[in-house]
């Protein structure tokens, strides 16, 4: 069963702005215990087991979209932007690609006001770095506040961010799952590849090589598409799907099979998503990335076996992101009603 969760916020107003609550659409990624298949070319990225996890977790059904992103700079960037969570990139970029525009002065007097691009706010975002991603999630697990960058708002939460490009320790999303804290967290690279190629149904039930429930390659054609064997997505094959935004809104290939065993979409093709799987190459450390994007001629990069690496710091328009919620709000329902028969059985005894 597929689920929505809506952050819950008090709305706040600035001078010159209105941070409105942001609804992150999921969906539930269970079968725990899942085994996991090496995935890499062992060339220009090291071979690895991926997509095995043993709790269950919310993952966002789309990427997040320049609305979202753009509320979020509302909240902590419209008087000064300390770690750089707008890109200018943003407000035009390559070929017009971006997909946020940024008004006034970044003053009290004259905040900063930040607005999705006409045809763009449904579209992910992109020109975003790692750290801008954990601040994003940071945000959400603190429950959406406005107020400058700092310890309640973006550098503590989920992550902890101890300067605009560095990080303490990478969270250990096992153990978040296993408390009772709701954490909003960049995916993991085996949350992202078990949701996007896992068929689901048990503990060995395998996978597939394209994360549109197929083993064979999507057609890149505009959506919702046509292809009803083995799905449509937005990549290159001798031409861009969409030579105007080059990205094509999140969701909009809504016609099976071209989601995820799980529902997710785009997780092929759009743009390459991070996850906060850290990576080693030639003694430099980097994050994961997958799932290639609009401007890639190159069906490996979308394949399962396809093991990207990017330096934390790259924000280009190539790079988008999802996120992932532990532990699952069904899974928190169960301990507490847990914790409540163990009261009833203690006050009988």
């Amino acid at each position: 069963m597929k689920s929505v969760i809506l952050i819950v916020c008090v709305m706040a107003i600035s001078l010159g702005s209105a941070a409105m609550a942001v609804t992150i659409e999921t969906v539930p990624v269970g079968d725990l215990g899942n085994v996991g298949e090496v995935s890499g070319n062992g060339i220009n990225v090291p071979y690895r087991t991926c997509g095995a996890v043993n709790y269950r977790y919310n993952i966002g059904k789309y990427e997040v979209t320049n609305t979202e992103y753009a509320e979020f700079l509302n909240a902590v960037a419209d008087v000064g932007d300390a770690n750089g969570l707008y890109n200018t990139g943003m407000g035009g970029g390559w070929n017009d690609i971006g997909g946020i525009s940024r008004t006034g002065l970044g003053t009290g007097g004259a905040p900063w006001v930040y607005s999705p691009r006409v045809n763009r706010g449904n579209r992910p975002v992109n020109y975003v770095s790692v750290y801008d991603m954990f601040r994003f999630a940071n945000w959400l697990t603190n429950g959406q506040p406005s107020g400058p960058q700092g310890n309640g708002t973006t550098e503590m939460g989920s992550y902890t961010l101890t300067g605009p490009t560095s990080a303490a320790s990478l969270p250990d999303h096992a153990a978040l799952a296993a408390g009772t804290t709701t954490k909003w967290l960049l995916t993991s690279e085996d949350e992202w590849y078990k949701a996007a190629y896992y068929k689901g149904g048990g503990t060995n039930a395998g996978y597939w090589d394209y994360p549109t429930q197929s083993d064979t390659a999507p057609t890149a054609e505009s959506p919702a598409g046509t292809d009803s064997i083995n799905g449509s997505a937005n990549y290159y094959d001798g031409g861009y799907v969409d030579a105007t935004y080059y990205s094509t809104e999140v969701g909009a290939y809504d016609d099976k099979p071209s989601d995820s065993p799980y529902g997710t979409f785009d997780q092929g093709g759009n743009f390459w998503e991070s996850n906060d799987t850290i990576i080693i190459l030639n003694n430099v450390s980097g994050n994961g990335v997958r799932g290639s994007s609009y401007g890639e001629f190159d069906l490996a990069n979308m394949r399962s076996s396809n093991r990207g690496w990017l330096l934390p710091t790259v924000d280009n328009q190539h790079i988008g992101f999802r996120v992932a919620e532990v532990p699952e709000p069904a899974t928190m329902a169960i301990l507490m009603l847990g914790g409540i028969g163990i009261l009833s059985r203690r006050r009988k005894q």
